[in-house]
Order: structure tokens, then C-alpha cells, then sequence
């Protein structure tokens, strides 16, 4: 399946992979890709055959983050702010779906584009890529929910270090900060990821669903909160075909067939 031109999307046995097609601008985001990517998001989080998603980039980068020309071009406060929300909404769709999400961060991975990677559920890098919020170098703060996002990740004072300075750190150094889960040769990367990504798509839908929308939500929920949402979710996933399956499966000493029901 494909979008557009500028965003690339598959799918093969469960998994779902979009891949930013702009390599001679390093996957920089215009209307054009925002739009792709949103197009392609919204097709996954509506097809229930999809259990697990791969964003990754075409070429070097995973993505540059805005194309800067595309910026420029946007002389007015509407149009200006309407290309930015649309950018914000992808965050929104990586995190609101409930599937897990995995960033193959293949290359560069800068502004936008360690936002966007942030969003997601899962990260894994090649050992040559490079992470940078270079917003500050061009005069823009951090957007693509980064100030919501890194802050969480690495602390504040660590996150205003990385705005304020937009200093490009290497992928051993976002792995010491846990901003990825796991470095990776890069000529392992794309085994590495499938792998893992044919593992969780073989997992229970609901339960890893519900578990992505808590922890996302965690934040803003005290303990007595989630407590409660605990009982009331752990009831419903009781009930499901996917638990009895999981308890049989276990019993019997094989491998549970999960259908998300």
C-alpha cells in the first residue's frame, strides 16, 4: 500500500511499515510528507489485521525534521500554524493508537524528527545515528509534542540542555540517556527490528493496547487512579478469548495464538 510518493507504507504478516520517502532532502518534513504520514497512520490505527508498526527513512536519515524552505514559504500566521498542528497530530496518532509503534532510527534524526521518534513505543537506532533538537539553531522552539516528550525522558534540566544548546549526540550517548531502547549495528538494524516487531505482533492486541494507553496516561493519574483503572481493565481483559488462550497456552506448554478478541 502506498500513500504517496513521499511516504511509503507495507504490510507483511501483522506488521505495518511506513517509510519517509524523501532521501534527497533527508526525509525533511513538507505538506506533502506530513500529509502522507498522516494518511498512512490513520489506515493502521483503523485496520484491525495490523498488530505492530515500523516508522523508519528512506537514505541516511531517519528524517531532518522540517524542510526549512517549506518553512519559509509560510509567510502568514494561518498557514504557518496549521502546518505545524498537522505536525502535532502525528503525535497525537502514534500515541492515541493501540498498537505498539517501534522508530527504526536508520540515520539522522533531528527536530521533528527525534520528536516524532520520541512519540513512539518502542526505539531502535543504527549505531551511526545522531540525534539533535535543532530547533534553536534556526530561531524555532521545539515542536512535534517535544517539550511534552523529552522532558519526560531525560529530565529537565537535561532536555533544556539539548533545546538550548541543539548539540547533535551520538547514538551510544541517547542510549546512556535512555532516549532508545537498544543500539545496533547498522547492518543488523532492520533484522533486529522485525524480529521484535513480529514478537509484539504476535502478542495480545488488547492487553498490550490497554497497556500502551495507561502508561501514556500515567503521568497524569495518582496512584488511587490507577489502581482503579487496574480493576476496571484487568476485568474486561479477563473476560477476553485472548486471557483463556494465554492461561491454555501456558498450561499446555506452547506458544498462544492470539486474535485480539
Amino acid at each position: 500500500m502506498e500513500t504517496n510518493t513521499t511516504v511509503l507504507l507495507t504490510v507483511e504478516q501483522g506488521v505495518a511499515t511506513i517509510t519517509l520517502n524523501r532521501p534527497e532532502a533527508m526525509n525533511a518534513y513538507n505538506q506533502e510528507l506530513v500529509d502522507g504520514l498522516t494518511k498512512s497512520l490513520q489506515v493502521i490505527k483503523s485496520d484491525r489485521s495490523i498488530k505492530a508498526v515500523v516508522i523508519t527513512g528512506n537514505g541516511k536519515a531517519f528524517t531532518a525534521g522540517g524542510d526549512l524552505g517549506h518553512l519559509l514559504s509560510l509567510t502568514d500566521p494561518i498557514s504557518a500554524r496549521g502546518f505545524i498542528a498537522s505536525v502535532g497530530q502525528v503525535v497525537t496518532l502514534i500515541m492515541s493508537m493501540e498498537k505498539p509503534v517501534i522508530a527504526m532510527v536508520n540515520g539522522v534524526a533531528a527536530g521533528a524528527g527525534f520528536n516524532m521518534a520520541l512519540a513512539c513505543d518502542i526505539i531502535f537506532c543504527a549505531k551511526s545515528a545522531r540525534f539533535a533538537q535543532s530547533f534553536s539553531k534556526v530561531g524555532l522552539v521545539p515542536d512535534c509534542g517535544g517539550l511534552y516528550l523529552l522532558p519526560r525522558v531525560v529530565g529537565m534540566h537535561k532536555a533544556k540542555e539539548l533545546m538550548f544548546t541543539a548539540d547533535l549526540i551520538d547514538a551510544e550517548t541517547a542510549l546512556s540517556l535512555k532516549i532508545v531502547n537498544k543500539v545496533v549495528e547498522d547492518t543488523e538494524l532492520k533484522e533486529v527490528t522485525y524480529k521484535f516487531a513480529a514478537r509484539l505482533a504476535q502478542s495480545a492486541p488488547i492487553a498490550l493496547g490497554l497497556i500502551k494507553t495507561m502508561i501514556n496516561r500515567s503521568d497524569n493519574l495518582d496512584l488511587e487512579s490507577t489502581l482503579e483503572l487496574e480493576a476496571n481493565l484487568q476485568t474486561i481483559c479477563m473476560q477476553t478469548q485472548d486471557h483463556k488462550e494465554g492461561v491454555a497456552a501456558f498450561k499446555e506448554k506452547r506458544v498462544p495464538v492470539f486474535q485480539g478478541k
